[in-house]
């Protein structure tokens, strides 16, 4: 699939198979810089459908749905942490630290052990990585501000 995705110019940001209800549920994430179109999404929907429907790789009815992650989108994998620096964010950590489960602002730093986020106010916060349980980006819109949380 990943050929096909390429070849428009896609990258793959993430894919769910999933049964929902009586059906499989195939869905694809995809973006690029600046943004994916809903055209470009039903276009590479047909094609990836056509691919998989001759390969045969999926015996059983399924849906596919193409979409883009979103403006809010979930930072999971070290790539995609790694793109989002300098980006606000939003994470939640599993266990309280300095009494908050969550927090806001710039994402400035990514290791293999922690995100470091920079809030408002100027205070810098150091998230292990293993309780970091959530963190998705918060989306920004010309002309307005970001709200930061204490």
């Amino acid at each position: 699939m990943l050929p096909v995705v390429q070849a428009h110019g896609l990258f793959l940001v993430d894919a769910e198979w999933r049964r929902e209800g009586r059906r499989w549920v195939l869905r694809l994430f995809v973006d690029r810089p600046g943004g994916v179109t809903v055209g470009e999404c039903q276009r590479l929907s047909h094609e990836a459908g056509d691919v998989l429907d001759v390969s045969g790789l999926i015996p059983e009815p399924y849906d596919l749905e193409v979409s883009s992650p979103g403006l809010d989108r979930e930072l999971r994998k070290d790539r995609e942490l790694a793109w989002a620096i300098g980006k606000e964010v939003r994470c939640w950590v599993r266990e309280p630290i300095g009494g908050r489960t969550e927090f806001s602002g710039t994402l400035v730093g990514v290791t293999a052990v922690e995100l470091t986020v920079e809030g408002g106010h100027g205070e810098t916060s150091m998230l292990p990585r293993h309780l970091v349980s959530k963190a998705r980006l918060v989306p920004v819109f010309p002309g307005r501000q970001v709200q930061q949380r204490p």
